[in-house]
C-alpha cells in the first residue's frame, strides 16, 4: 500500500491528527473516531493496524492499555515527495498575494487616495 493510499482515508487522517498532539491510548482515539465517523471499535482497530503496519504510527503497551503515537519517518518521505510541487504552489500563492495587494490598493476609499 502506497503512503497516499494510507493517507487517503479520512478516518486514518483523523487518527493521525489526534496522534499529532502526542501519544494517545487506543481507547481515547477510538472514542473520538467512533463518535465522528459512526464506525465500530473493530473498524477503528483496523485503521490503527494499517497505520502501524505501514509505519505511520507506533504502539507500546502500558499495562493493559495500548498507547499510539505518530511515527514521523513516512511523513517526511511524503513531505519530500511533495517538495517539487510546493515550489509551484509557493510561486502561485506569491503571485496571488501580489494581485490581492494590488486589488486592495485600487479599491481604497476616495479620501484615502487623496492622501
Amino acid at each position: 500500500m502506497h503512503a497516499f493510499d494510507v493517507l487517503g482515508d479520512p478516518v486514518r487522517r483523523r487518527i493521525l491528527e489526534l496522534l499529532a498532539d502526542g501519544e494517545q491510548p487506543a481507547g481515547a482515539v477510538g472514542a473520538v473516531v467512533q463518535a465522528e465517523f459512526g464506525i465500530s471499535q473493530p473498524a477503528v482497530s483496523q485503521h490503527l493496524r494499517v497505520l502501524r503496519e505501514h509505519g505511520f504510527a507506533t504502539v507500546r503497551a502500558d499495562g493493559p492499555r495500548r498507547l499510539y503515537a505518530v511515527d514521523p519517518a513516512p511523513l517526511r518521505d511524503v513531505d519530500a515527495w511533495l517538495e517539487r510541487y510546493r515550489r509551484i504552489w509557493d510561486q502561485r500563492l506569491d503571485a496571488l498575494g501580489t494581485e490581492l495587494a494590488r486589488g486592495r490598493r485600487g479599491r481604497r476609499p476616495p479620501e484615502e487616495k487623496e492622501r
